[in-house]
């Protein structure tokens, strides 16, 4: 089970990093744009759907691999202090009776939307002649089965933590930078930085005296 667990904290996670790069794309799109109207006047309107459908892909391609690293926002003011049992049954409650219908019910929609857009090949009406809709929609079905998945995986995940009293270790990623291991690494101790410290306050002091001299 935890070979199939980590397949799919895998899988979230390739697609989630793979999408991430639309971030790249987003980013140079808006700049050239910006650039084209103040430099070249020569502004495009495709280019305001355009934005608006790159970061509605990224949204909702990382929606699976934020789940997968459980990086979705939760209150931890108590969730924290329970033991891990208690918060896998929360969780577990969580899931069946908001996460699945609500999941489920996304898959669904997004299949009728993405259906129907791509019958009559809907495009945009911001502009004339704007950009498909119906590659957009596509993506709200597939990012739902995705989710789906990897919600799946977190239930079993819930039921294994029920069952032996810990967490099932995920895929490991991305961390935050630890500071103390980074102390560790370059051999810097809290003593060096703080005559560090001190150095520079003494330096910011002197050059004030010298600055006020006439």
């Amino acid at each position: 089970m935890q070979k199939v667990l980590l397949s799919i904290d895998k899988i979230s996670t390739r697609v989630g990093q793979a999408f991430s790069w639309l971030i790249v794309l987003l980013t140079a799109l808006m700049t050239w744009e910006v650039l084209s109207r103040r430099f070249l006047d020569r502004p495009h309107a495709w280019t305001f759907d355009a934005q608006i459908q790159l970061y509605g892909i990224l949204f909702m391609m990382a929606g699976a691999y934020t789940l997968a690293k459980s990086g979705h926002v939760r209150g931890d003011v108590l969730y924290g202090f329970f033991s891990p049992r208690v918060q896998a049954a929360l969780d577990l409650t969580l899931y069946l009776v908001f996460f699945l219908p609500g999941t489920v019910a996304m898959v669904y929609a997004g299949w009728t939307y993405a259906g129907e857009s791509w019958s009559i090949r809907e495009h945009s009406t911001v502009m004339i002649d704007g950009p498909p809709l119906y590659t957009f929609k596509s993506v709200i079905p597939a990012a739902g089965a995705l989710l789906l998945l990897q919600g799946l995986a977190e239930i079993a995940r819930c039921v294994l933590c029920l069952r032996d009293g810990a967490w099932p270790s995920r895929q490991e990623d991305v961390v935050e930078v630890d500071v103390d291991k980074l102390k560790e690494m370059v051999h810097v101790k809290d003593e060096d930085i703080a005559a560090l410290d001190r150095y520079v306050l003494e330096q910011g002091r002197k050059g004030e005296e010298k600055g006020g001299r006439p």
